[in-house]
């Protein structure tokens, strides 16, 4: 009886690790995800400030160009009510995805109504050569704020794409040897029986933690592989690629020291061999190898 009982809260012990262990890794997961988020909101918040902050100013150079007292109201309404929507803007979180969305609408609206203000000053036939001039540079103004926008659009693409490589993992200081059968450094090539591969996946605070799965390629100087089965494959840019070392690794983000090794059944001759490290789908690390 004592002994079923010791079992069962083994077991009952080994699922509350489990279960613990499972709730954690979706914690770090979704903190994660919640940081790019936040990112993203806040470079999106960013730039709706920009443009908000130009249609206010326009209006203002509008007004300046008319003299038709019920237009210039009309003009400093919007003026008005861009100014308390980019305030909004300015108190609104960057993770309050609702409210961004929501000006981001107002933002639209307030194009449409700025192009029309424009029309409209423009049809007016009482405006001087002058104020026609104003006109065009307000106009001129309003499309290299477009752009601009357009461009810090591209810049947050960009900047994705940057936080993107920032999680990718790093192989450096990686070495090779060439071992004969008493597993000292092989002085011919005939001698080589093994590759004994080091390198260090660098520290990075930014990268997934969990278990990761590193491919490592050996190329002979003719650019074929060394491989134990053409099954042997990964994918890496659309297309499938053989390798000769799979790996597994537990990665915590700190800095980690692999080693593999492969056994050499084939023929090898000298020539400029060389390493290729891989880890999702995407190269690590290189190093070359000359062997004579």
């Amino acid at each position: 009886m004592a002994n079923n009982k010791n079992k069962l809260l083994i077991v009952t012990g080994v699922i509350l690790v489990l279960a613990l262990i499972g709730v954690t890794a979706l914690l770090l997961s979704e903190k994660q995800t919640n940081r790019e988020l936040v990112q993203e909101f806040q470079l999106e918040k960013e730039d709706l400030e920009n443009e908000y902050t130009t249609f206010a100013r326009q209006y203002d150079e509008l007004r300046l160009t008319v003299s038709n007292d019920s237009l210039s109201i009309l003009l400093e309404q919007e003026q008005t009510k861009t100014q308390r929507l980019l305030e909004e803007l300015r108190t609104v979180k960057s993770n309050n995805a609702a409210e961004i969305r929501r000006l981001k609408k107002e933002l639209a609206s307030l194009r449409k109504v700025m192009v029309g203000y424009i029309n409209q000053i423009d049809s007016l036939n009482r405006l001087t050569a002058h104020q026609k001039e104003v006109i065009a540079q307000v106009t001129q103004k309003y499309n290299d704020a477009s752009r601009q926008i357009t461009n810090l659009a591209e810049e947050k693409k960009n900047l994705n794409k940057k936080v993107t490589l920032a999680a990718q993992l790093d192989a450096t200081n990686i070495h090779i040897q060439a071992v004969n059968k008493r597993d000292k450094a092989a002085k011919k090539v005939k001698d080589v029986v093994k590759f004994k591969i080091g390198f260090t996946i660098v520290k990075n605070i930014t990268a997934e933690t969990g278990e990761r799965t590193l491919y490592i390629r050996i190329t002979k100087p003719d650019n074929s592989v060394l491989t134990k089965s053409p099954s042997n494959t990964f994918s890496y840019e659309n297309r499938e690629l053989e390798y000769s070392i799979k790996k597994y690794i537990e990665y915590n983000g700190e800095e980690q020291n692999v080693n593999v090794y492969w056994n050499v059944e084939e023929y090898l001759y000298a020539g400029t061999y060389r390493v290729d490290i891989f880890a999702d789908g995407t190269l690590i690390g290189s190093q070359s190898f000359t062997l004579g």
